[in-house]
Order: C-alpha cells, then structure tokens, then sequence
C-alpha cells in the first residue's frame, strides 16, 4: 500500500511538475497588444465591424454599445443583433440608433431550425457587416477605448487572421477568483500554442474574438458553426483549418466582462459548455476531470502522506502544487486581483472537475442540452460538432451536414420540444 501510495505521489508530482513548467512559459507568451503611438499607420483605412448578440441584456447592454461606438483610431460599425429579447433590450438599442448612425440593430424574432441562439444571431450579424475585421464580442462586455485599435494592431503586425484577447472580469468572490483562475490556466497552452505557430493549436475566447472577414467567408462563417456550443474556440479551429494565423494576448484591461461572482456561478455557467468541450466524448469527460480530481488530492494531500509513510513524494508532489500556482498568481496581477490570495488556484481544480462531471451528467440525463428555451439533442450537438482536429474532417462536408442527416436531427429536435 505504501509502495502504491509513493508511485501515486510521484506521478502527482511529475503531473504537476509538468503542468507548471508549461503553464509559465506560456503566460509568458500571452501579453497585451501594443500600445498605441503617434506614427502608427498599420490600422490605418481598416474598418472594423463589431457585432453584439443580445438577449435580455436590459441591465448592461446601454453602456457595453457606447463603449463599443467609442473606439478610438480606427473606424468602427457597430451591429447589435436583438435576439428575442423579453425585457427592454429593444427598446434600449433602438434609442441609441437614434443617436448614433453607425450602429444598426437587427431583430431577431424567431430562432430557424438547426440553429444555436448566438449562432445564428453571430451569423445574422455578419450578413449585413462590412468590415475588413469582424470583432464577435459579447452583450455583457465592456471594452476600454483603445482595445479595438490595439488589437487590430497586434493583427497587422503579427499578419493575424485572428486575434483573440482573454479578458478581465466583475468583482468575484474569494473562491470564485481561485476558480476563474484555475479555469484560465486550462487555457493557457492553447494561448502560447498558436502564438508559436504550433500545428495542433488553436484558441478563442468568445469576449474578444476578431477575424479577417476574408478568412471568415473562407471557413464558411457561423453557418458551419450554427450548433456548435463552444463556438468561441471552434471558431479558432475553423481559422487554422483554412491557413490562417491565431494570435491570442491578455486583454485584462482592456475588456471586462460579467462571469458571474461565486464558485457556484462558475459551476453553473460550465453545465450547459463543460461536456461540449470534451466534444459529447464519455470516456474523456468523465476521464480528464477525474484526473485532475486524482492529482490534485494527491498533491494537496501529499505532505500528510508523506508524514504517515516516512517517503518524500509527497513533499514533492506539494511542492509542484504550489510551483503551479505561479502562473495563476500572474493571470491575477494582470486582472489587478491580490497576487497573494490567489497562489492556491490549483486547489480549485476539484470544483472545476466537478462542474465538468456535472455538465456530463446532466446533459446524458436528460439527453441534450437547454439552452434558453430550445432544447438541442445529444444527437444532434454531436452530429454538427466541428472537430477540434486541425485538418479538414470528413465531418464538415459530407455526411454529418448532408440535407437527409439535417433533416433527421431535426426531426428529434422537435420531438424534444417539449422535454
């Protein structure tokens, strides 16, 4: 037992280890996007369009337009796509059209077929764009004056067909911090993955996700993404599908959005994306979570093991928890939270996995997924599922989007209507 107790412990250890050294080098790659001097020209005759999904956004939606039609140094359009909005979001925007010509508000009043909500409201919106970039961002996100500019900055510069920013958050809870954190750092190989060019990386962050128009018409757009739930990051596949470059940056103080304030915010905002993220696969939904459920115990614990067994694994495998934690106390300088009370964000990878096994579960359960007021069928989520394989998939073209495959989902979608 004692033997199996110490390889257990190394192995916590070489995880951890592992996991630290590669979350370091990568923070070090995600930096803001330039600053913005006089002389620069590289943004210069580029108009950026900057579409907004909305629905029931009564209570943010005012102050995230006006600081998207304040953007400085480079010419904006801004699109807000109402997308059967309940509360006063409509009438909200339609007095700041009023005021404003380079906003346009499109309706949405019913939600087609074969069709997520943002998906559809994203591809609404770039039918009517007619920018070089389009900047997809969200109703609660708050961006500071400058944030477009930069980022169009850092595109041309790098030659980017996308850049995608991670952004800041509302005031959170002391555990929701510690959550927020260990989420991010998920992430963050990805991030350094495309900013080296890597063959297999990929990113997207649904706050802050600008694309070339010209590599979004190439990918077919948010038609090819319409029941995909990860959209964000999918929309990251399809540009390095088709050739183009990703470059992802902190955008902490640049753009804010409202994440939710506690862990159980957290928890819940994971239910209706955690399994999707694992692409509807069982075996790494349940396996990848309770992984990192193993590891972190072990480590957490492995000083006390260590001291009832006389091995000292579990004082390394403690130690590389706590090395881990570095690259979380750097995210939160960057969000401007206390360093110090963030350096034990990997201590919250339990609840991560747990938000991670209750979205499978759930989602097994009842079959599907809801979302708002449309229930979307397991059958059918993992039918139009973009693979997060780099290459062109068989999925893409033939049968899982054929007229005989849509029609058949769809006839399950409806039979769930009202499950």
């Amino acid at each position: 037992m004692v033997a199996l107790a110490t390889i257990l412990l190394w192995l916590a250890f070489v995880a951890w280890s592992w996991f630290a050294f590669v979350s370091i080098l990568a923070f070090r790659s995600l930096k803001p996007p330039p600053l913005l001097e006089a002389g620069d020209t590289e943004f210069e005759g580029s108009v950026v369009s900057i579409i907004i999904p909305a629905r029931d956004e009564g209570e943010r939606i005012e102050t995230t337009v006006r600081r998207a039609l304040a953007q400085r140094a480079v010419v904006v359009e801004v699109i807000v796509i109402d997308d059967r909005s309940s509360d006063d979001t409509r009438q909200i925007l339609r007095a700041l059209a009023s005021e404003h010509p380079s906003l346009h508000v499109v309706c949405v009043d019913e939600l087609p077929e074969g069709w997520l909500g943002k998906c559809h409201a994203l591809w609404r919106g770039s039918q009517v764009a007619a920018g070089d970039w389009l900047l997809f961002t969200d109703a609660d996100t708050w961006m500071e004056d400058d944030a477009v500019a930069r980022a169009v900055l850092l595109g041309e510069r790098t030659k980017a067909d996308h850049v995608s920013m991670v952004p800041g958050f509302t005031p959170m809870s002391f555990l929701g911090r510690q959550c927020m954190l260990a989420f991010a750092g998920l992430l963050l190989d990805q991030a350094q993955r495309v900013n080296r060019d890597a063959r297999n990386g990929f990113f997207g962050v649904g706050a802050f996700n600008m694309v070339r128009r010209e590599t979004y018409d190439a990918f077919g757009g948010h038609e090819t993404l319409r029941l995909e739930i990860v959209d964000d990051m999918k929309l990251g596949v399809l540009v390095r599908r088709t050739g183009g470059r990703t470059r992802a940056a902190i955008g902490a103080k640049l753009a804010t959005i409202k994440f939710g304030r506690t862990a159980g915010d957290v928890v819940r905002l994971l239910e209706k994306n955690g399994f999707a993220a694992f692409e509807y696969n069982v075996f790494a939904g349940a396996g990848m979570p309770t992984l990192m459920l193993i590891m972190t115990t072990l480590a957490a614990l492995g000083p006390l093991i260590s001291l009832a067994t006389g091995s000292v694994a579990g004082y390394f495998a403690g130690a590389a928890l706590l090395i881990a934690g570095v690259p979380s106390a750097a995210m939160a300088r960057a969000q401007g939270w206390p360093v110090l009370s963030t350096l034990f964000a990997p201590l919250a990878n339990p609840i991560l996995a747990f938000a991670f096994l209750r979205s499978m579960v759930i989602t097994l359960h009842q079959g599907g997924v809801r979302w708002r007021e449309t229930f979307y069928p397991l059958d059918l989520l993992r039918r139009h599922r973009v693979s997060r394989s780099i290459k062109p998939v068989h999925s893409l073209s033939t049968e899982a989007n054929s007229p005989e495959a849509t029609g058949e989902a769809l006839q399950a979608m409806s039979a769930h209507t009202g499950k």
